[in-house]
């Protein structure tokens, strides 16, 4: 698929600006739950020491993101894979950036449920925003998730 062909429910458009936040260099899916660990924590720290019940399900909806997009890129990408969470107004910015330049994300489409596929579909309904784009040779995918 090409990038003018892409999914509208993974929209190609640029993300929006954003503080350097945290990033993470990314080589092996072996590496995520240990990274998941500190995005946690890091998280946590920046909305405080006592996580009302909401901010814990917000806290595990930007792990579940980065997770799911993470692994897509480290499986599909290419490799030179970047992650970062950053904080955008009043959501976090969850980029990841491959060298798949030109595989845009391609959410599952007729495929059983219980085969994958559908993190892409979570993502999108979970955030306020979502999309991919080309920066030279790599691609960055994108979503915003309400703080």
């Amino acid at each position: 698929m090409d990038r003018d062909t892409a999914s509208p429910v993974w929209p190609s458009v640029a993300p929006p600006d954003a503080a350097p936040g945290r990033m993470w260099p990314l080589e092996r899916v072996s590496e995520l739950p240990r990274v998941r660990a500190q995005l946690r924590r890091h998280l946590a720290a920046e909305l405080g020491d006592a996580l009302s019940a909401e901010d814990a399900e917000l806290v595990d909806r930007v792990v579940l993101a980065f997770d799911e997009m993470a692994s897509n890129a480290l499986r599909h990408g290419g490799g030179g894979v970047t992650a970062r969470v950053a904080p955008h107004g009043r959501s976090w910015l969850v980029e990841v950036c491959d060298e798949a330049a030109v595989r845009p994300p391609t959410p599952a489409i007729g495929r059983d449920p219980s085969l994958g596929g559908l993190g892409l579909y979570l993502i999108a309904e979970m955030s306020t925003a979502h999309g991919w784009h080309t920066h030279g040779g790599s691609k960055s995918v994108w979503a915003l998730l309400p703080r």
